[in-house]
């Protein structure tokens, strides 16, 4: 077992973010998975505090691109540049981190967005013909604003399929913004904050999370829930292969989380929305129902395992 343990991890970031406890452990579910998130929320709610708590307790190295219309690829990935010798060598860019925050990716042309895909799937980049893998663990949390549209280039199908979940972060409860108030009136939610965990305890983690058992009925359950998006009349796109993989994956992440070495249902019915509602596309005649009511309609008509989950052999 690792020296950390994700649950330390979630309470730790709760002490930089108040009342998002499930948020936070849906960032843990991606880190542990592994993949990548896409936060998507108003101004002000805590989404830049909620990765920056995540990298500090992790002890990852952190680095956050501003993505802006006139950011280019090799501001992202890296470039060769001319040393003092005369020699090109290459400098890396700030994707070269544990943690890379991409705040408010979609400001960012369509030809700089696409410079995350190879990074994101593949875990590497490619500069001028060469390839440079990326340090493990690595993954890239975007944000982007709902309401404000000026100036902005929707993210492609195809990059949105690359983020194993889509999260929203929300006001805080009462109860948790008067706390909020009284503790950091003068003082910022980061200080204080150190990591529990190290990179290599996040590697474990992750192995961890792989180890988890999923029943041939847990997994049969995941197959006709992403296949009724697909054949469905009021679905546009359906969810892809990939979609199928990532809903598998989280569930192993969110049952080691809770202390459990096999999947039950429940964690697949917790993940169906943050992991499939960014991935399809409703026909326009719909109702006006959206991803999630539409998602949450589907798990309502999917019959659920009755045995199994606690049982079986792993997946691999």
């Amino acid at each position: 077992m690792p020296r950390s343990s994700p649950d330390r991890l979630v309470d730790n970031v709760s002490r930089a973010i108040y009342g998002k406890r499930d948020v936070i452990e849906l960032l843990v579910v991606a880190l542990l998975a592994p993949g990548h998130v896409l936060i998507e929320d108003v101004p002000g709610v805590g989404k830049t505090t909620l990765v920056r708590a995540l990298a500090l307790s992790t002890g990852c190295r952190f680095s956050r691109i501003q993505f802006t219309p006139d950011l280019l690829p090799s501001d992202v990935t890296g470039a060769s540049v001319l040393g003092p010798d005369g020699k090109l060598r290459f400098e890396p860019g700030p994707i070269m981190s544990n943690l890379v925050l991409a705040d408010e990716i979609n400001r960012a042309s369509p030809k700089t967005q696409s410079s995350l895909l190879e990074c994101m799937e593949e875990r590497q980049v490619t500069v001028e013909g060469r390839t440079y893998r990326l340090e493990e663990p690595f993954m890239v949390l975007a944000t982007q604003n709902p309401i404000e549209y000026e100036g902005t280039f929707p993210l492609p199908e195809a990059q949105l399929d690359r983020f194993l979940l889509k999260v929203k972060v929300g006001y805080p409860d009462p109860r948790a913004e008067k706390k909020m108030l009284m503790t950091w009136g003068n003082s910022e939610p980061l200080t204080g904050l150190e990591a529990v965990a190290t990179p290599a305890d996040v590697v474990e983690m992750q192995a961890s999370a792989r180890r988890v058992r999923v029943d041939p009925s847990i997994t049969d359950y995941i197959l006709r829930i992403v296949r009724r998006t697909r054949n469905h009349p009021g679905v546009y796109l359906g969810a892809s292969p990939r979609a199928s993989l990532a809903l598998y994956r989280a569930t192993r992440a969110l049952a080691f989380i809770r202390g459990r070495s096999y999947v039950t249902p429940d964690d697949v019915k917790a993940l169906v929305l943050p992991v499939l509602a960014h991935r399809i596309l409703l026909e326009a005649d719909s109702g006006g129902a959206g991803a999630d009511e539409f998602l949450r309609d589907l798990l309502r008509q999917v019959p659920v395992p009755v045995e199994g989950g606690n049982s079986g052999e792993a997946q691999g």
